[in-house]
């Protein structure tokens, strides 16, 4: 899928590393939203080809500022591909609350009751999904992010830093930041980081690892408002959680569908 064609161009794309992503990018994303909920309209034949899943239960993860009705398309799609999917079932997500935290601690300890679980999260959601992990990964299957800046060290490389200063006041304290990716050890599980380099909310390079055994980047055209819905999106998300217990390999698009997904 090449980039809707009402984006920016190239010349707006991370003008500064590390920045936060050009204002163009940032000022269409509502609009570029809407063109990938579109586009996936136009793509749904393509998504009955998706891999089947094994049963096994796969928890979905909101970004800032969302809830299950943000994710309730992408849920729904994989569980008519055969997985027990659930949302997180704790409101609105404001960032690391109490609430929050200890929430997603006890609800993936429940799940986790009938074998490991799948974590898919967008943006904030999947920096939720990594520390999850990293806490318990004898409970976690595996981790997909969206549009996740988990590598962000400064505030500021994301465009929605008003928003989370705002609700800083329900924080844990010490939690509004997590410790620099780079002085983390290596993710216990497998990890898959979707990310674009057109997201116009958090800047593209604070969503990537470097790839190693078990971890990968695939990029993806889409706006940060339109993981959720993006087709491309849903095929790896759907890709990665079909393969077996226990094993992993890099993704590869199908044959086909190669020119759907940038080269990086």
């Amino acid at each position: 899928m090449s980039a809707p064609p009402d984006v920016p161009s190239a010349d707006h794309v991370d003008p500064v590393p590390g920045a936060a992503p050009g204002l163009l990018w940032y000022l269409t994303e509502p609009t570029r939203a809407v063109v990938d909920i579109g586009q996936f309209a136009a793509a749904r034949s393509l998504l009955r080809a998706a891999p089947s899943g094994d049963g096994h239960t796969v928890l979905v993860l909101p970004g800032l500022g969302g809830g299950d009705g943000t994710t309730a398309m992408l849920r729904k799609f994989l569980h008519g591909l055969g997985y027990d999917v659930r949302g997180w079932g704790l409101g609105r997500n404001i960032g690391p609350s109490v609430a929050v935290v200890h929430g997603m601690r006890a609800l993936l300890r429940d799940l986790a009751g009938a074998g490991p679980v799948s974590l898919v999260g967008w943006s904030l959601g999947g920096i939720f999904a990594r520390e999850l992990a990293r806490e318990h990964p004898y409970l976690v299957r595996q981790v997909v992010t969206l549009g996740s800046p988990y590598a962000m060290t400064d505030l500021r490389q994301t465009r929605v830093n008003p928003v989370y200063r705002l609700l800083a006041r329900f924080y844990v304290a010490g939690a509004d930041l997590p410790p620099p990716e780079h002085t983390r050890p290596p993710m216990p599980v497998p990890a898959t980081s979707v990310y674009s380099k057109s997201d116009g909310i958090v800047a593209w390079r604070t969503c990537v690892s470097e790839p190693g055994p078990r971890r990968e980047n695939v990029a993806v055209a889409s706006s940060h408002l339109g993981y959720g819905y993006n087709s491309t999106v849903w095929w790896v998300v759907a890709d990665r959680l079909a393969q077996p217990a226990g094993e992993w390999s890099p993704f590869t698009p199908p044959p086909g569908m190669a020119r759907m997904f940038p080269t990086g």
